[in-house]
């Protein structure tokens, strides 16, 4: 199933169902997604005023570089629905299934893997939204900041879903290695996506 080609309620309501998918993963990534068109939204107000003439080939090389963003989120609906399922399925495994911590590694493996790429994502999106917030039109910095608090959640949802399948690794070394990457851009940019908050909501 297409997650993206369900309606907005119809997503909502599979996400508070029993459903194994959508779950926190999707959720962090669409509201990533969501973030991450606000700074579009705010380039698109900005480009063609004479005010910001200045910055324009700035504005359209962030917009550019967030509409890539902003996609690469999107489809990361899908793939992390993808990847979780057959975690789903290994966990379901009897215990005396032969083989069964080696696919249930590979498993946990697999479904960190969009998580961590939902945390990079979002971390790229705070920096556009930064120079958003200082280039675009002052109309819109409200959206910015919006965007860059809804890519914070979406950093932070998703280093949960990061952490909850390397607590479960057998090969801690490769679970160590992704916990430390997750906690160092948690780190740097969980306070550079509030300091474009704070900058408009004082």
């Amino acid at each position: 199933m297409d997650m993206l080609e369900l309606r907005i309620n119809e997503f909502l309501g599979k996400l508070g169902s029993s459903d194994p998918v959508p779950c926190g993963g999707g959720a962090a990534a669409l509201a990533g997604a969501l973030g991450a068109s606000l700074g579009l939204m705010v380039g698109a107000l900005t480009v063609g005023k004479k005010k910001y003439a200045d910055v324009e080939e700035d504005i359209k090389a962030m917009m550019a570089e967030m509409q890539e963003v902003s996609d690469r989120l999107a489809d990361c609906v899908n793939k992390d629905a993808e990847m979780f399922a057959p975690l789903g399925e290994a966990y379901g495994l009897p215990k005396d299934t032969p083989g069964r911590d080696e696919i249930l590694e590979k498993c946990l493996r697999d479904a960190a893997v969009t998580p961590f790429e939902i945390m990079e994502l979002c971390c790229k999106a705070v920096e556009l939204h930064e120079e958003f917030a200082v280039k675009g039109s002052k109309l819109v910095v409200s959206d910015a900041a919006t965007g860059a608090a809804l890519c914070k959640g979406a950093l932070l949802a998703a280093a949960v879903n990061v952490r909850v399948n390397t607590r479960l690794m057998k090969d801690r070394a490769y679970a160590e290695e992704l916990d430390t990457k997750a906690d160092a851009m948690i780190a740097e940019y969980r306070p550079r996506a509030n300091k474009v908050f704070e900058n408009y909501y004082r």
